[in-house]
């Protein structure tokens, strides 16, 4: 059965508990940066750095509100960077997780290509290797029946991974209770990512691409518009390709 991550935020510290562990599992060496106003760090994701908590500061109200965002691959039903890629086995699905593997093929891929191709502005370049990075639900891990390393690190219970079905279930039980407090809260879209995301105000006050939208593709569904846009860019890039 597929398997999901549930991240609610409501329950996020920004410990970067998760930001770290992850780094260390791949044995990712430290990025240098500077301070920039922010304890977002390091700014953006990197070929180094698959996740990252993203730090939101907004004003409401007078108020002064932070909201926290542990940004990684969303690990699509029907991944648009699969969808455009030109290089047979660059991109594959692992069934079993529903992963979204990026192999050593993407070398051959263009990166342009697939990162445009994602809604949530994910893929990354290794400058030494070429290669084209991200999260890969610590494939690893899940394959010898354990936790994604993220997960098991967070103390605060914020992410949650399991079969899909029971992290959906989980998903709405929460949502629930959060609304209590919070009534803007949602889910992300929770029918076409494993990756599902409970938020307590809207996603704009998280970060830019913290939510897909299919908006300005009228009369289409979100799984068409992602599925299927980058379509004739693969069919170019494969007849240059020979």
């Amino acid at each position: 059965m597929p398997k999901a991550f549930l991240i609610d935020t409501s329950r996020c510290t920004a410990c970067r508990g998760c930001q770290v562990a992850c780094k260390e599992w791949k044995n990712f060496p430290a990025v240098p940066t500077k301070q920039r106003g922010t304890h977002q760090n390091p700014p953006d994701l990197t070929h180094y750095n698959f996740k990252l908590v993203r730090f939101s500061e907004h004003m409401e109200d007078g108020t002064v509100h932070w909201n926290f965002f542990p940004d990684q691959c969303r690990h699509c039903i029907d991944a648009p960077c699969l969808a455009a890629s030109a290089v047979p086995g660059a991109i594959i699905k692992d069934e079993a997780s529903g992963a979204i593997i990026y192999t050593a093929k993407t070398v051959k891929e263009d990166f342009a290509s697939i990162r445009s191709a994602c809604p949530y502005d994910i893929p990354r370049k290794d400058p030494k290797t070429k290669q084209i990075v991200k999260c890969n639900m610590c494939i690893d891990r899940v394959q010898a029946n354990l936790l994604p390393i993220c997960v098991k690190t967070c103390a605060m219970g914020a992410m949650n991974f399991g079969e899909r079905s029971a992290m959906l279930k989980l998903a709405a039980e929460r949502l629930v209770t959060v609304q209590r407090t919070f009534p803007k809260a949602q889910l992300l879209n929770k029918d076409d990512v494993s990756v599902i995301y409970l938020v307590t105000d809207a996603p704009a006050t998280y970060h830019k691409f913290a939510v897909a939208d299919a908006s300005d593709a009228p009369g289409m569904t979100r799984k068409e518009m992602l599925a299927g846009a980058f379509a004739p860019l693969r069919k170019i890039a494969q007849s240059v390709q020979g």
